[in-house]
């Protein structure tokens, strides 16, 4: 089989940062990829609004408990399920991912740890360097296919890498610095997409 390779904030759940600052009141932790898109510079901003506003870990997560997959989300795992080996490549954190994970019913996971002191956010630790490109490339190496899809800049060299790469509701700045990507604004529209990459491999 072939492997679908997907993002997962903002593709199959919501933005995990944005619902904290909703709830602590911290607006600098509404900023994604999408507006700083050096991936250290981001979590160092972020880190740096953590410790000032003295937001631990276990606040963060009781957040996370909260939320759910994006609509549309179970079912569009589902139908990737009967086509696809299924991997959710991420910049998140296993400490913060793991109940949304549960959510949308196990699917494989690959991310980052937080490096903690007691409760408190200290730090992180990337699972490697360029981790979405490295982890396309390890599944081509096993000479397996593969489509990706995402929604930032962070996403761009997961679908560089992949055989086949694809936009999810990606911002207009993103999507006018990469426009050779073909863009889907619903989970029908990736389909579509996915399924066409698809049979055009068997036929």
């Amino acid at each position: 089989m072939n492997v679908l390779c997907l993002d997962l904030e903002g593709v199959l759940i919501p933005e995990i940062w944005q619902a904290v600052a909703a709830s602590t009141g911290v607006d600098g932790l509404q900023k994604t990829t999408r507006d700083i898109p050096v991936y250290d510079d981001l979590m160092s901003y972020r880190l740096r609004l953590l410790d000032q506003n003295r937001i631990t870990l276990s606040q963060i997560q009781k957040d996370i408990e909260k939320m759910d997959p994006l609509p549309g989300a179970i079912d569009f795992l589902g139908w990737a399920k009967e086509r696809f080996q299924v991997a959710i490549i991420s910049d998140t954190f296993y400490e913060f991912a793991m109940p949304l994970i549960a959510k949308l019913g196990d699917p494989m996971l690959l991310c980052h740890h937080l490096l903690l002191d007691g409760d408190k956010i200290v730090g992180y630790r990337l699972r490697q360097s360029d981790p979405k490109r490295c982890s396309v490339r390890a599944f081509k190496s096993l000479d397996l296919k593969v489509v990706a899809a995402g929604d930032s800049f962070n996403d761009v060299s997961m679908l560089e890498e992949a055989n086949v790469g694809f936009f999810f509701k990606a911002p207009k700045a993103v999507i006018e610095q990469y426009p050779d990507y073909k863009l889907a604004g619903s989970y029908e529209d990736l389909k579509t997409l996915v399924e066409t990459w698809r049979i055009s491999q068997v036929s």
